[in-house]
């Protein structure tokens, strides 16, 4: 029997996703929450916000010393959701943060903001006022005339300094690539996203814009929770069909490293101006699997609004893995619960000789990257946990199966308890680009197909 996206998603909101149980445990981890995959929709507040919502961020180095980094934003895009389809907030501002001195501070900071455009204005329009339309005929590049509806941003880059940060504006009034409307509004999409792709500073590249979502996995693994037998229900994308909005940047090391550190960390946030016209972080997230699990039911909010230097009290919840106790209970496994220093530095400080070189670190929600590349690996969607130095926790790739690597991990995997726990679902549904934004391009508004459970 086929299922619709629409009802995968009403059964991906309904259940706890796999960010929401695969770090570690804490008491939230058998709680009742809002939190589905990653960080989609993980805090009450903000699961009534998705334009400053967090989903997931990414960072991996290249091989010519260059690094990408990804944040993406508005979970569970519906392709077809128009008219309005899924701009950017125009009253905030999405940061992608770097903490280079491992003090769990931002120390450079890209600053996204959005505005909005009619193109034509409503006293030009057919009617006089106005039209509802995204778009009124085939779009066929980003100043089309029949492209309606359209948004360009500001980005700028701050060093944050003892004295006056550095504030510099490296792009000034840059195209986003819009939503995808359909394959007749816009016959050829992928055009229109590499022309929303823009150089600047030499070879720093930078990209705003809709996307397929790249997080991969069966959130009914799961179900096990609720009785069900271990990892019979696993190996079908819930996420398939489904768009995010994505900020992309590619910099040379040196942009985002400092004197004698090659590793840093890096967190993506949303703040929201108020009534005062003040701004007020309401969205955070760096490593993919924290928030959800980690941090009860009633802080989510809180740590929503807090930096990853005031991280410290998830520390016990990391420590004592009740996802642990969970496991061995249902699926058979001896993994320890108690004392998880393991899962410490995975999620919390870093791997030492990896991202974490001094092997210690301030504990907090921040993806460590190792700028440097790591020469003579072999690809393994495991990451490090598969010998792949590149992979995560050594930053995150697109392709990396962060929910298998997790489950492993917590299931003793770097304890010398070798294990196979997974979700059955070890690649993307789409194919990632081989170039710069590497996302894949976003599901059409246009299709109607349904997805077999």
């Amino acid at each position: 029997m086929s299922q619709s996206r629409r009802t995968r998603r009403a059964r991906a909101t309904a259940l706890l996703g796999a960010g929401a149980m695969v770090v570690g445990g804490g008491v939230a981890a058998l709680a009742p929450t809002t939190s589905t995959a990653s960080s989609h929709r993980e805090a009450p507040a903000i699961a009534g916000q998705p334009q400053y919502d967090n989903t997931d961020v990414y960072a991996f180095a290249q091989g010519d010393g260059k690094v990408n980094l990804i944040a993406n934003w508005i979970p569970f895009e519906e392709p077809g959701g128009g008219p309005n389809f899924y701009p950017w907030a125009t009253d905030a501002r999405y940061k992608i943060n770097i903490d280079n001195d491992d003090d769990a501070k931002p120390d450079v900071v890209y600053t996204w903001k959005f505005r909005n455009s009619r193109v034509p204005k409503d006293s030009d329009s057919f009617t006089g006022n106005g039209t509802f339309l995204y778009n009124n005929g085939p779009v066929t590049s980003l100043k089309d005339a029949n492209l309606l509806f359209r948004q360009t941003y500001d980005l700028t880059r701050t060093t944050i300094r003892k004295g006056p940060d550095k504030v510099k504006l490296v792009l000034d009034n840059a195209p986003v690539a819009p939503s995808h409307v359909g394959d007749a509004a816009m016959p050829d999409y992928a055009a229109l996203r590499n022309a929303a792709v823009k150089t600047y500073g030499g070879s720093r590249k930078s990209f705003a814009g809709q996307a397929e979502d790249p997080f991969f996995l069966d959130l009914r693994v799961f179900d096990v929770l609720y009785g069900g037998n271990c990892m019979t229900e696993a190996g079908h994308d819930s996420l398939a069909g489904f768009n995010v909005n994505s900020l992309a940047l590619q910099v040379p090391r040196s942009d985002l490293t400092s004197k004698g550190q090659d590793v840093v960390g890096i967190w993506s946030t949303t703040d929201r101006k108020n009534s005062k016209g003040a701004y007020k972080q309401i969205s955070r997230l760096g490593q993919p699997l924290v928030n959800e699990v980690v941090i009860p039911y009633k802080v989510k909010d809180t740590f929503n609004s807090l930096k990853p230097s005031q991280d410290a009290a998830a520390l016990p919840f990391v420590q004592n893995s009740e996802l642990a106790a969970t496991l061995n209970a249902v699926c058979g496994t001896h993994a320890p619960v108690k004392d998880r220093t393991d899962l410490v530095q995975v999620f919390l400080q870093g791997v030492p000789g990896i991202n974490n070189p001094k092997g210690k670190g301030t504990p907090s929600e921040m993806l460590r990257l190792n700028t440097k590349w790591q020469a003579g690996q072999t690809f393994n969607r495991l990451g490090v946990l598969g010998g792949d130095r590149n992979g995560f926790p050594n930053g995150r790739r697109l392709q990396d199966d962060v929910v298998d690597i997790a489950l492993q991990a917590v299931g003793g995997e770097l304890k010398g308890m070798p294990n196979d726990l997974g979700d059955g679902v070890n690649a993307n549904d789409k194919p990632f680009s081989a170039t710069f934004p590497f996302l894949g391009l976003p599901d059409s508004g246009s299709i109607t197909k349904t997805v077999s459970p």
